[in-house]
């Protein structure tokens, strides 16, 4: 989102609501967890609603389900026959992520797997119709790796996170691990002629990326 708070409050009022199980997460999430930033919130779950909604997916894969907003958003727009793969590294999180698919709408569409991903990326046998990366920063060139013979031709994959707060601008200033790992991701991916690539400056950057 844009730093002019009125700019922000108008977009989120002349865009398709949020949806009341999604606000109370965003709540919670707020309330209960720490880095609650890490949420997608209003827009940004608009947005990956929509754009799984214009894919219609049998099959996605999210790395890095925090909370489960943006798994619950991406799950809206699935094909009827659909199903969704989310993989989050925290196992503390896999009681309060399972009640909440058990309870939220579209949350029995979704499969929680807990661990590494690059160690279950592999474990799932699915060809992917789109991939949502939002796990460790510094890892996006490796997931990238491992996910992309899995993804069908004309497939995509959504990179959450990828101007970082707009420090990828200048490594020499911001050398930290992740700011790094995040420029050679988006270095890489441009370097790709298999893939067809455009960064939203959507609050820290999304990147829509579509196998040719």
């Amino acid at each position: 989102m844009s730093d002019n708070s009125s700019l922000d409050d108008y977009i989120l009022s002349h865009i398709s609501a949020e949806p009341e199980h999604l606000r109370r997460l965003y709540r919670h999430t707020h309330l209960r967890h720490l880095y609650p930033r890490m949420c997608s919130g209003h827009l940004q779950g608009r947005m990956l609603s929509m754009l799984s909604a214009m894919i219609s997916p049998r099959r996605v894969l999210e790395l890095g389900a925090y909370t489960g907003y943006s798994a619950l958003c991406l799950a809206e727009g699935l094909a009827p026959d659909g199903h969704l793969h989310t993989i989050e590294v925290d196992d503390e999180m896999e009681d309060e992520l399972l009640e909440l698919f058990a309870t939220a709408p579209g949350g029995d569409r979704i499969t929680l797997h807990i661990g590494d991903a690059e160690e279950l990326i592999g474990q799932i046998d699915e060809v992917w119709d789109l991939v949502y990366i939002d796990a460790n920063k510094r890892r996006y060139v490796e997931y990238l790796d491992l996910v992309l013979p899995r993804i069908r031709p004309g497939g995509f994959i959504i990179a959450d996170n990828t101007l970082w707060d707009g420090k990828v601008t200048d490594t020499v200033k911001n050398h930290d691990a992740q700011t790094v790992a995040l420029d050679r991701f988006n270095t890489y991916v441009a370097s790709r002629t298999d893939l067809e690539t455009v960064i939203l400056p959507l609050r820290d950057g999304l990147t829509l990326i579509r196998r040719r």
